[in-house]
């Protein structure tokens, strides 16, 4: 797949269509609080060290604010083998009837899903699970009501995007899959993307422009702000990381009523306010 390729699979929507905001409302979110260990975490952010105290106090508020949106929220255990590990968004993607346990492309992380593993046992999604040779991280799937944005990243490779956008594909999806490999500051799609329903998405300069977002109106982050991107619609509110007034307001000016939390000392290991939960 070439560098800042695209490629689609499943249904296709059409051309110029506005997606309507999918109204299913999300009931549940799971989430883990930093462990003990959290700033051995991976990180190429050059923030400095995380303060734990302040992580944790962070991700509580965190957890409030998923419960002012209407969820229910189920807490696991801090994982202090894992540094990584309340980043739990990269272990799975979930659709209705669905759940596709990830396989992260960090070696050191592929222990955190055991936990979203039993944790979504017994539920009535069916469960599959990237093999190997795939890849895949969470944070590179955007789903954007019938259609599913796959990022290939330093962390999911094609093998595994190609193993989702099959799974998915049988539960009529459109995929696309899009090459981010060398685009500046993305360590993730959802670093970069992410749906604000009612046919919109919100997007950094390097692939607001691109042509696999055609039939969507674009809110561009702009620069300075990109860290925004990262922000994650939940029933009739968004979570946005508090300190980018220029995204909030035009947000606002759309409509949106959001929930600015606190991120500083998990934007220091790369992660966002996506990255904290599993919503569905």
């Amino acid at each position: 797949m070439p560098a800042g390729a695209s490629v689609s699979w499943g249904r296709r929507r059409p051309a110029g269509a506005r997606l309507a905001y999918d109204a299913r409302m999300l009931r549940h979110a799971l989430v883990r609080p930093p462990g003990a260990t959290f700033a051995a975490g991976l990180t190429r952010a050059r923030l400095g060290a995380p303060d734990l105290a302040l992580a944790r106090a962070q991700h509580a508020r965190y957890c409030e604010a998923l419960e002012r949106c209407g969820l229910a929220v189920t807490r696991l255990a801090p994982d202090d083998v894992h540094p990584d590990a309340t980043f739990v968004e990269d272990c799975a993607v979930l659709v209705p009837g669905l759940a596709v346990l990830a396989r992260p492309g960090a070696e050191s992380r592929r222990g955190e899903v055991a936990a979203v593993r039993a944790a979504l046992a017994g539920g009535t999604a069916a469960v599959r699970e990237i093999a190997a040779p795939g890849t895949l991280d969470g944070g590179d799937v955007c789903e954007a009501g019938g259609t599913v944005f796959v990022g290939v990243s330093e962390r999911t490779n094609e093998e595994g995007a190609r193993q989702l956008a099959e799974l998915l594909s049988r539960r009529l999806y459109a995929v696309t899959v899009v090459d981010i490999r060398g685009v500046p500051g993305l360590l993730h799609l959802k670093s970069g993307l992410a749906h604000l329903g009612d046919g919109r998405l919100a997007a950094v300069a390097a692939l607001a422009e691109r042509d696999l977002l055609a039939g969507y109106e674009v809110v561009p982050v702009e620069p300075g702000e990109e860290y925004a991107a990262n922000c994650v619609r939940v029933n009739d509110r968004v979570l946005i990381a508090a300190g980018h007034p220029r995204f909030a307001a035009a947000l606002g000016a759309l409509g949106y009523a959001t929930i600015a939390v606190e991120m500083s000392e998990f934007r220091k290991q790369d992660g966002g306010p996506s990255c904290l939960s599993l919503r569905y």
